[in-house]
């Protein structure tokens, strides 16, 4: 019989990691970038409290 630290331990491991990127990169010297899906282009933006916005 399985314990429930095994239930959740399953439950909450990823099976593959997702991709991460520092928006400071994508962003670089400035503190707003473009990013473009399909034919939508949003503003990346960091706001000077340190908090990422992403507009239409």
């Amino acid at each position: 019989m399985m314990g429930l630290q095994s239930i959740v331990a399953q439950t909450t491991t990823p099976a593959t990691r997702l991709p991460q990127y520092d928006a400071r990169d994508l962003i670089k010297d400035g503190d707003q970038a473009h990013i473009i899906l399909d034919d939508q282009t949003y503003v990346l933006r960091i706001t000077r409290a340190g908090k990422l916005i992403l507009t239409k």
